[in-house]
C-alpha cells in the first residue's frame, strides 16, 4: 500500500493525496512535477530510478487507508544523483 506522503522532499511543497502534481518512485520517494521537471530531470535523487505520477486514491478508500502525514525533507538539498 503506498503511503501518499504528504510533501515534496525536495522544496517541502503540500501534496495532498488527490495531487496530480506528487511523483513517486519505486521507494515511494515523493516530489512535486516542478522539482521533478526543472530540478531532477526526472531522477529520484535518492535511488537513481525514474519519478512517475503517484496515483491518486479514491477518497472513499482513503477512510480506511489514510494517507502519511510524516513529512520527509532532504536536509541536504535536492540535486539530480551524481553518476
Amino acid at each position: 500500500m503506498l503511503e501518499l506522503r504528504p510533501n515534496c522532499e525536495c522544496c517541502d511543497k503540500d501534496l495532498p493525496p488527490e495531487s496530480a502534481e506528487a511523483r513517486i518512485c519505486t521507494y515511494e520517494c515523493t516530489f512535486c512535477a516542478d522539482c521533478v521537471d526543472r530540478v531532477l530531470k526526472g531522477v529520484c535523487p535518492n535511488c537513481g530510478g525514474n519519478l512517475v505520477a503517484r496515483p491518486i486514491r479514491p477518497a472513499a478508500m482513503l477512510a480506511k487507508h489514510p494517507a502519511s502525514t510524516k513529512r520527509v525533507l532532504k536536509a541536504e538539498g535536492c540535486a539530480p544523483r551524481a553518476a
